[in-house]
């Protein structure tokens, strides 16, 4: 029989043991953390690698970022003080004309859905460039015109644009057009000031916002199947051994089992929506799943009897290529189906994102709860 010594040092090895074993564990979650923000950080980074950026200098900038905002293609905006001889200068410095800066709006744009030339073009329209250090009823050389680029291609996209642009005025052009030198952002309630604002003071014409809107239209999409050949050179070769010869990723080494952002995912082979975030959840497979597509419409069941089992395979109905399975043993409340899909299969769009690349009409999805 124990005596109580024995008894107490057995409690107290098994607590250090408990205790090590505790530590070892948020160790391992703390790593895996780590490990997850850094994918996120390399997954943003893949997602803005095709975006490009200009400043656009027009007067108060809260017009011109609203202006900007209404722009199919425009991705981001940002409002600051560029090419002044100071570091992190605050508005009271700015406008003090002491420091050199003109208000000025970064814009962050998808050159694959608006064209630089048209920006330029659209940006014209909001101010009269043949006016030195004013703009409506704004004076300062803080509200000058300018259009700062932070590469060669787009300086002399904008010195070509502008002197075509020049030949409609009689007067000489005073917009600038020169490089980046410096660029610090706004004091945050100047950030996004219209779109909290409604009623705020603004320089341009309220209707050059709906023309904004307007410019430009999406292109009618009409999603196609594409050929053997035409996949085999834009897709990944792990994304056409899964989409065209039905192979299967490896768990939890996938791009999207563990994303969690908003926005829609669409067919890698075709660009056609098939999945939108709040239909995805966790479910431990180590791929993404998903309680139900966007519409049955766009996607085809078929039985399935490789492996040795009995399953049904999801492939995309326009594109034709293999997704993953779907099971009956999703979340009840969901309607109980766990759509497995392979993150190979995919391409996931940001919600902020959605827009410009033309599948704005699915934003709404997000919002229900």
């Amino acid at each position: 029989m124990f005596n109580k010594d024995k008894m107490k040092n057995i409690l107290v090895l098994m607590a250090f043991v408990l205790g090590i074993t505790a530590f070892a564990n948020s160790c391992r979650k703390a790593v895996k953390s780590e490990e997850s923000f850094s994918e996120r950080e390399k997954k943003e980074e893949m997602v803005n690698k095709n975006l490009k950026e200009v400043y656009f200098a027009g007067g108060c900038f809260w017009g011109t970022e609203h202006f900007f905002q209404q722009i199919r293609g425009v991705v981001s905006t940002e409002v600051g003080y560029a090419n002044g001889n100071k570091k992190n200068p605050t508005y009271e410095e700015v406008v003090s004309h002491s420091t050199g800066f003109a208000e000025t709006v970064k814009v962050k744009y998808d050159p694959e859905e608006v064209d630089l030339k048209l920006l330029i073009d659209l940006y014209f329209k909001t101010i009269d460039p043949t006016s030195k250090d004013q703009q409506g009823n704004d004076r300062g050389d803080q509200y000058r015109t300018g259009i700062y680029s932070t590469d060669k291609e787009t300086q002399e996209i904008i010195k070509s644009e502008v002197e075509k642009l020049a030949k409609n005025y009689k007067k000489p052009i005073l917009v600038e057009t020169i490089p980046l030198k410096n660029f610090y952002s706004a004091e945050t309630y100047h950030q996004d000031y219209l779109e909290k604002n409604p009623g705020g003071y603004c320089h341009i014409e309220p209707g050059l916002f709906e023309m904004a809107k307007n410019a430009n239209p999406p292109k009618a999409v009409k999603y196609q199947k594409q050929d053997k050949k035409t996949l085999k050179s834009k897709l990944t070769s792990e994304q056409y051994s899964v989409t065209q010869e039905n192979a299967t990723e490896r768990p939890f080494e996938n791009e999207y089992w563990d994303e969690t952002r908003e926005g829609i995912y669409v067919d890698i082979t075709t660009g056609e929506p098939l999945f939108i975030s709040t239909d995805k959840f966790e479910s431990g497979c180590g791929w993404p799943s998903f309680s139900k597509p966007i519409t049955q419409k766009l996607i085809e069941e078929k039985k399935d009897g490789s492996a040795g089992m009995e399953r049904i395979e999801v492939r995309s109905k326009t594109g034709d290529a293999h997704l993953g399975h779907v099971f009956d043993d999703g979340p009840k409340d969901k309607g109980g189906l766990r759509y497995c899909i392979n993150s190979a299969s995919l391409k996931f769009v940001p919600k902020a994102e959605m827009k410009a690349k033309g599948y704005g009409d699915y934003i709404s999805l997000l919002d229900k709860k």
